[in-house]
């Protein structure tokens, strides 16, 4: 996304005064004088011109008339042209102090900020309540970012001229660039009442609560400017960006169309109008205007990330890659793109995984080296058995999967009175999932906007002993400010498969299922704590009863993926295909498929590898009980690799429906092994392709065995970690007090495990 356009910055108006008329000659010049600035302040400047030059054929050294002259040439942006016309002026009268604010004005508007400071000072020897020249003074400071210094020369024009709007608001965009958020806003409100129709108030002052997170007083405050003045596509553009973190993709669509109307080489107005058209499932046409974008600016680093995101959402990972590396050959410091590279690279099937952690750990070095040294030191109090300050960073505190493992461990660990829980959310949209959760912190800050090192502090102040990303390398994360190490023990959990890349990260959570002692280690930066579970898994309440199996009385069985459609890569297509050959009568659901060019795209893939579309089922996205019901009309679910799935395996498991799993060499081939050795299900794990399909023949073929499985399913899951929240808190809150009992000894990280059997038999609740 690309950031507003920086504020407007009010300058005082700079037409010359009128002449004085009280002297005359055969030609009189002053009065001809005035006559010319009539006509130039009523925008006749071809004719006021002819009679400057007149006067000067006549007069080579009047200054008012030079003076007059330069002011027309800067109107007309000949600023060289315009500087002289302002030294004559002031060389043959150097007291004038609006010659020398002049002369500012010509440096200012032409760029050269250094050059304009002298002239406002000269201006205000002459005229120290020359309060226009303060005001100037502070823009060509502020220009040069030196923001404490244009505040004091905005303030000083304020005391002597209180009601002055523009001095205002110029004086709340140096206050917001020091960050000094609530001052900046009493400004903005000051002028807002001295100058009612002051749209740019009104645009700065929804800036300001975007910066905040407060998506909807930004929203008003833009339909605000908007209704003021209708024609400024920066307005249309700033609630847009608004109305889209809201959610509000349809009219935030409509506010880019907006802008590009007004402005139609914007190519940032393409890239955002992508982005919302992304979200909306519109991926065709998303991709039509990022390619708009990147035509008009080839070397646009976040438009070419944004198609990178387009194409991996159809399963065009090969092209997603190529995308993000040209983003980051044009902006090697772009974080965002660089964690959504990695993404991309867990889900292709030609990166071993050696090659994968190498470019995990370039991440780190690319954005950790600069902060190394200063993470030496904490003063956080070494006593080992203290009670414990535990930040949870995450941009998914909401509606998402991470609430349905999150949630239930929070409602256990909230209760240990050994452990205050800070919870650190990146994310404009609070849902009522988020009030949930609100309930189990006892310190909740909503970060959106918030800078990595303004965070970074916030964090030290707030003292947090032990800091826990559940993000990873997914949208949303913060970790660069892990980079920085705000907190002396620092861990990543449960929201990205695999390792952050950071030295700064000291552990990684997960299980023996997901990462077996000794085999996946040197895969992580990190070392691995193993809980009994990677986490538990909240079920929906509202959940259908598990059916009989469905194939008893088909006459077939039916196969089904609830995989989002960005993993269904050839090579996947091409095993399931082979299963499906091997049993000819047998069907395959294929659940969140838009209806659009990439379903037929789709269909086609499954047809090159022999499978007819009267075979395949494809099912849009739906609400959550149609979600979970659509498991009633399915007997085994395949998954996905080199990613497998993680959410969509435990609601099938929920749902009395095994998921038949490919395992593979990385964490997140190895997601689908875990949550079916969970349960005991380790019959459909496949260790390589010719596994996969005849363990999907074998149990296609043994429909009896397969009806007692689903009938059993969920008694096992209950009966297991996943459905054992209290023992997974448990086993959390003993591993935290481990890493910090080591990090007070002074002791380096290292892997460790809190078995079932560490914790005796802590207070179940069995999922319902």
């Amino acid at each position: 996304m690309s950031p507003p356009k920086k504020p407007r910055h009010f300058a005082a108006g700079r037409l010359p005064p009128k002449a004085p008329s009280n002297q005359t000659t055969s030609f009189d010049i002053e009065q001809t004088l005035a006559n010319a600035i009539k006509m130039h302040q009523a925008g006749n400047l071809q004719q006021a011109e002819k009679i400057y030059e007149e006067i000067l054929s006549i007069n080579p050294h009047h200054a008012e008339t030079l003076h007059a002259q330069a002011i027309l040439a800067c109107q007309r942006r000949q600023y060289v042209a315009a500087v002289a016309l302002f030294r004559q002026a002031i060389q043959e009268d150097c007291a004038k102090p609006a010659y020398h604010f002049n002369l500012g004005n010509a440096f200012k508007d032409s760029g050269l900020l250094a050059e304009a400071v002298p002239c406002y000072g000269e201006a205000l020897r002459l005229k120290p309540d020359y309060c226009e020249a303060l005001n100037n003074l502070g823009t060509a400071l502020q220009g040069q970012d030196k923001f404490t210094e244009a505040v004091a020369a905005y303030q000083q024009a304020l005391q002597i001229k209180p009601n002055y709007a523009e001095a205002l608001y110029n004086l709340a965009n140096s206050l917001r660039s020091l960050d000094r958020l609530p001052e900046a806003i009493v400004c903005l409100q000051q002028a807002m009442q001295i100058k009612e129709n002051f749209s740019e108030v009104y645009n700065c002052l929804g800036n300001i609560f975007q910066e905040q997170g407060k998506s909807e007083a930004a929203i008003g405050c833009f339909r605000h400017a908007l209704h003021i003045v209708p024609t400024v596509a920066e307005y249309h553009f700033n609630l847009a960006k608004a109305l889209k973190d809201q959610g509000q993709l349809d009219e935030a669509i409509v506010c880019y169309q907006k802008v590009i109307e007004l402005m139609p080489s914007s190519a940032s107005a393409y890239n955002n109008l992508g982005n919302a058209l992304s979200g909306c499932g519109r991926m065709p046409e998303a991709e039509i205007c990022l390619r708009q974008a990147l035509e008009l600016k080839p070397d646009y680093a976040e438009a070419h990330s944004n198609l990178a995101i387009i194409q991996f959402a159809q399963g065009r990972a090969a092209e997603a890659e190529a995308c993000y590396r040209r983003a980051l050959e044009l902006l090697p410091d772009y974080a965002v793109a660089h964690s959504n590279l990695l993404f991309c690279l867990t889900h292709n099937t030609t990166v071993d995984a050696k090659t994968l952690f190498a470019e995990h750990c370039r991440f780190g070095e690319q954005f950790e080296t600069t902060f190394r040294l200063e993470n030496a030191q904490h003063p956080n109090s070494k006593n080992p058995e203290r009670p414990l300050r535990i930040g949870f960073v995450s941009g998914d505190l909401r509606t998402h999967a991470v609430a349905y493992f999150i949630e239930p461990v929070l409602a256990y660990l909230s209760g240990y009175p050994q452990l205050s829980l800070h919870a650190y959310a990146n994310h404009a949209i609070e849902d009522t999932v988020t009030q949930r959760l609100r309930g189990h912190f006892s310190h909740w800050k909503n970060i959106v906007g918030l800078s990595d090192e303004a965070l970074a502090t916030q964090i030290r102040a707030d003292h947090i002993d032990i800091l826990i990303d559940l993000s990873g390398h997914s949208a949303l994360n913060r970790l660069l400010i892990f980079a920085r190490k705000p907190a002396p023990v620092q861990a990543s959990w449960m929201g990205y498969p695999g390792t952050t890349g950071l030295r700064a990260m000291d552990y990684y959570l997960a299980d023996r299922f997901l990462l077996p002692p000794g085999q996946l280690d040197n895969q992580f930066t990190e070392k691995i704590v193993r809980l009994p579970a990677n986490a538990p898994f909240l079920p929906s309440k509202h959940a259908p009863q598990v059916n009989t199996l469905p194939a008893l009385h088909n006459g077939y069985v039916t196969f089904a993926s609830f995989n989002r459609p960005s993993k269904l890569s050839p090579a996947v297509i091409a095993l399931w295909s082979q299963l499906l050959g091997a049993l000819p009568t047998a069907r395959l659901l294929l659940a969140d498929i838009a209806q659009d060019a990439g379903r037929e795209a789709l269909i086609n893939s499954f047809a090159q590898e022999g499978i007819a579309r009267d075979r395949l089922v494809c099912s849009p996205r739906c609400s959550m009980i149609d979600y979970q019901g659509l498991h009633q009309q399915v007997d085994i679910c395949l998954d996905t690799f080199p990613y497998n799935g993680g959410t969509t395996t435990c609601h099938a498991l929920w749902m009395g429906v095994p998921t038949l799993t490919l395992a593979g060499a990385t964490m997140p081939g190895r997601v689908g092994a875990a949550v079916l050795s969970q349960v005991g299900l380790e019959g459909f794990i496949a260790h390589d392709q010719s596994d996969f399909v005849q363990k999907g023949v074998q149990w296609a073929n043994d429909l009896a065995t397969l009806a007692e499985v689903r009938a059993g399913l969920r008694a096992r899951f209950t009966q297991s970690a996943l459905g054992q929240p209290a023992l997974i808190a448990a086993a959390l809150e003993r591993a935290l007090r481990i890493m910090w009992q080591r990090w007070c000894a002074g002791l380096p990280a290292e892997s460790f495990e809190v078995s079932r059997q560490d914790l005796g038999s802590p207070r179940q609740e069995a999922m319902t």
